[in-house]
């Protein structure tokens, strides 16, 4: 007997949960339309939650059977991640080598680029997908985003070329970011270094701070951190004037630029072992100076899909005491923030921060605490927990210090994320 979800399945989690197993399933959305009887919009709408608020049973069931599941599986709470393959990787990292998308010098045939508006629809699809914690899927959506962009970027003039170009720089930065969760630093590097060269091309300012703040990261997480804030805060004083003109975009991506560099010291303190100080006292200082454009903004918001405004810059509060090892100011910065702010970030953003606070309990010791807060986390975007080699690493610490009553709930953690017993 199929047992009633305690609460109604909202549109958005129906959604996210077709959209894992269609693409799981390798099928197209135009495949499933056909067999679900509908057209392409209706898939469409129905997987970015844009249908009804409370999803038909019937609805629910057929799509369970043209995806060839158990409707009990469809609606699981927790979904076990399908984790990026390593063939996917290696097929975002051929297409960075290709010679067109290297150079922009694609073929000479009379194909049509495709017209800036579908390419910008594409990308939002992909990007939406990244910011509701669906990283794998990407591994297949990037080889074709690099090679549309780049090639859209070569045979557009005018507006339409500046416009691919910023298109090109954004699909390299949803690279660069895929790749951070994905533990590929390098390629995330490569990346992150093609986006800064696409987005000077486009001269817009906003598009060329976005691609700073994306290449700022990945210098970090590839262990050139004192490089990396230097380079944010360069781009920073750089681009101000032009940014702080622009208005709510250019708060957004001027203020993320201090959220990257404050990330950057911290991780430059830690990797410093003559002068560690010089670097962690400049973390709140960064952290201050993105408050005062999340002030300027006046709200939360995702423009360019900065999910910036307060609630991000307490996010990343978070984020810089768990890197200075300050578990417990971790802990209360993180109990700072408004359930409802909370609640209305993307969920790659909220399991994030319940990953960071995860660490931060394991640093203060309350570990038990710990397993419950990625839990929270796992269902709210399994593969950030379940694939993400950064998290794993806390599942695994935990499994080594031990967790008291929590350890049979570990243990199922620890079987997800495919960690050996």
């Amino acid at each position: 007997m199929l047992r009633t979800p305690e609460k109604p399945m909202d549109s958005f989690q129906f959604g996210h949960r077709v959209s894992y197993w269609r693409t799981r399933r390798r099928m197209s959305r135009q495949e499933f339309a056909y067999l679900m009887g509908k057209s392409l919009r209706w898939v469409e709408e129905l997987e970015g939650g844009r249908r009804q608020a409370d999803p038909q049973l019937s609805v629910m069931r057929l799509a369970a059977l043209r995806l060839g599941i158990t409707l009990e599986r469809l609606i699981a709470d927790v979904l076990d991640a399908e984790c990026v393959e390593e063939s996917e990787v290696d097929a975002v990292r051929r297409a960075l080598h290709r010679h067109d998308v290297i150079t922009g010098t694609t073929d000479d045939s009379s194909e049509e680029p495709l017209p800036v508006e579908q390419l910008r629809r594409a990308l939002t699809h992909a990007r939406t997908g990244f910011q509701a914690g669906r990283f794998a899927q990407l591994g297949s959506a990037i080889p074709s985003l690099l090679v549309d962009a780049t090639r859209a970027a070569q045979h557009h003039r005018g507006d339409d070329r500046l416009a691919a170009y910023e298109l090109l720089s954004l699909t390299l930065e949803l690279t660069e970011a895929a790749a951070i969760k994905w533990g590929d630093t390098e390629l995330a590097l490569i990346a992150g270094h093609r986006a800064v060269a696409a987005a000077e091309r486009s001269e817009n300012p906003v598009i060329m701070a976005s691609a700073a703040r994306h290449l700022g990261d990945a210098m970090t997480n590839h262990g050139q951190a004192d490089a990396a804030a230097q380079f944010v805060l360069a781009s920073a004083h750089r681009l101000q004037g032009d940014l702080l003109r622009t208005g709510p975009e250019g708060f957004s991506v001027l203020g993320m630029l201090y959220l990257k560099a404050a990330m950057a010291s911290a991780a430059a303190a830690e990797a410093d072992d003559l002068n560690p100080g010089a670097h962690a006292s400049r973390v709140p200082e960064h952290l201050d100076q993105a408050d005062e454009h999340a002030d300027r903004l006046g709200r939360d918001d995702n423009l360019l899909w900065t999910s910036f405004g307060p609630t991000n810059c307490q996010l990343y509060r978070v984020a810089a005491h768990v890197q200075l090892s300050e578990g417990a100011d971790a802990i209360a910065a993180a109990a700072d923030i408004p359930a409802p702010a909370f609640a209305s970030l993307p969920r790659e953003r909220r399991a994030h921060l319940l990953a960071d606070r995860a660490l931060g309990e394991l640093q203060a010791g309350q570990r038990e605490t710990a397993v419950d807060t990625l839990l929270a986390a796992e269902k709210l975007a399994p593969e950030e927990v379940q694939c993400r080699p950064r998290t794993k690493t806390t599942v695994e610490s935990l499994r080594l210090l031990g967790v008291g009553s929590a350890e049979g709930r570990l243990r199922l953690l620890a079987d997800r994320c495919g960690l050996p017993r």
